[in-house]
């Protein structure tokens, strides 16, 4: 198997080593990138769903930028969300604000719950770096 690279962005040590997960693993040049959810960098949960989506997003790009990538090199997402329904008109709108539209596969999924209550989405990815050196 080849090298891993665990990353983990300096905003995010603290969740990683609470949580003991790995935001983002490196191998050759694909990048998996561990779901990410709206929270503060204090690791809050965002109650308005508009904010928690933009955060999310966020932190996203905060996972891909340790990796050397962009949304631009995402090429499979999963998003996963609760009351999926209710905030799909609002999760889209800021979606396509903030990430390049048909430019990936997506699948979408309802859940029930997700990690802590009160999120609503997760957003999971993996990513082509540019740059294949670890």
């Amino acid at each position: 198997m080849p090298d891993r690279q665990i990353l983990v962005p300096d905003s995010m040590k603290t969740l990683a080593d609470r949580a003991g997960y790995a935001p983002a693993v490196k191998v050759g040049s694909t990048v998996y990138c561990a779901g990410q959810v709206g929270r503060t960098p204090g690791l809050e949960v965002i109650a308005d769903p508009q904010a928690q989506f933009v955060a999310a997003w966020e932190n996203l790009r905060i996972v891909l930028a340790e990796a050397g990538c962009t949304f631009d090199d995402v090429v499979d997402m999963t998003t996963y969300h609760v009351d999926m329904s209710s905030h799909m008109a609002v999760f889209r709108a800021v979606k396509d604000r903030i990430f390049p539209r048909g430019t990936c596969a997506w699948t979408c999924i309802g859940v029930s719950e997700l990690a802590r209550p009160g999120l609503l989405v997760e957003i999971k990815c993996i990513a082509i770096a540019r740059d294949v050196t670890p």
